[in-house]
């Protein structure tokens, strides 16, 4: 499902059906670009049937998709373009136009030019985990997953409140202890590859790609003040990732033993649907594991997070929803996805 992630805790939310969610995101549908329109988003359906719904529950997982069209005129188009006006103006008039003159002439040649690019299309994949109060966006940067977090808070209703997740130790001070003692915690192991950074104005960086991390010279660097920023690491030999100074999770992999441990399941489930419940069910059952485990070798949840993960008040969904949050702990992943 997911190659990179970026995972919210809900704070906060009266969920309600899943129909109804289905119902709301159908306001907002993915429509391409117009011909002078830069860009455009809405929800496709995450089966990637266009008849399909646009939320989709499996094993009480609501799974969501974004599509974003944009359409960009190059940089040393509108250059050349607007030289050409200004060159016209000055020979007309006799004065090269300045400031915002200069401004509304390049907006005109932006406007002109854009029935005439190519749009560019991508998807986000968003997975809801009502019972463990998590959402993952599908994204790399915090910018692109925040864009997403804000169409749900203003469609799906309920008082939604999301906030990045957040535990007692920064990441970078954990990886940096991990590398030191040359010990993944408890569940983990440490893979090849590695990025340290000299956080000042120098930015000095040391990159390891393909190359073991159990050396002094790793340890050597983080005594003269570089901090890791990304460490590639395995769960329990099932999940592959890297784990980043902003608590992103990149290079998403299952690995074999999860993939062989499913396979005939995987088969049967997902032969009418082109695997799509095969595919979810496998991801986001390793990932619910994978993540309590991460949190818990990151301190725990910070203070404020773990309070409101106490709080019972996030009703269970109606209609093909999950089961009720009060029968789970916060982080318990014991009871399988279906």
């Amino acid at each position: 499902m997911f190659k990179n992630a970026l995972i919210y805790r809900i704070d906060h939310w009266d969920a309600p059906s899943l129909p109804d969610i289905d119902s709301r995101l159908s306001t907002a549908p993915f429509v391409e670009c117009g011909a002078t329109q830069p860009e455009s988003s809405g929800f496709v359906p995450p089966r990637g049937d266009k008849h399909a719904a646009l939320a989709e529950s499996v094993g009480g997982q609501i799974v969501l998709r974004l599509c974003t069209e944009t359409k960009a005129v190059p940089g040393s188009v509108v250059k050349t373009q607007i030289q050409a006006e200004l060159d016209k103006i000055e020979q007309e008039t006799g004065r090269r136009p300045k400031g915002k003159r200069v401004k509304e002439l390049k907006e005109a040649v932006v406007h002109a030019l854009l029935p005439r690019a190519f749009p560019k299309r991508s998807e986000t994949l968003v997975w809801i985990d009502p019972v463990g109060r998590t959402v993952w966006v599908g994204a790399g940067s915090t910018k692109k997953a925040d864009t997403v977090v804000t169409r749900l808070i203003e469609l799906l209703g309920g008082n939604l409140k999301l906030a990045l997740l957040q535990t007692e130790l920064a990441p970078a001070t954990a990886m940096a202890l991990w590398l030191q003692a040359k010990e993944a915690p408890p569940g983990f192991s440490i893979d090849r590859e590695c990025e340290l950074k000299q956080p000042d104005s120098e930015k000095a960086t040391v990159r390891y790609a393909r190359h073991t991390l159990d050396i002094d010279e790793v340890g050597e660097h983080i005594a003269q003040g570089k901090l890791p920023t990304q460490l590639a690491m395995t769960w329990q030999g099932r999940v592959s990732f890297v784990l980043t100074e902003a608590l992103t999770l990149k290079k998403i992999e299952l690995l074999d033993l999860v993939m062989e441990g499913a396979g005939v399941d995987a088969a049967n489930q997902g032969k009418d649907e082109g695997g799509f419940d095969a595919d979810v069910a496998i991801a986001t059952g390793e990932l619910r594991q994978l993540l309590p485990a991460l949190v818990e070798a990151l301190g725990g949840l910070h203070q404020r997070q773990a309070a409101a993960a106490e709080d019972p008040a996030l009703p269970q969904l109606a209609a093909d929803g999950p089961a009720s949050p009060d029968s789970l702990a916060p982080w318990d992943t014991a009871e399988a996805v279906d």
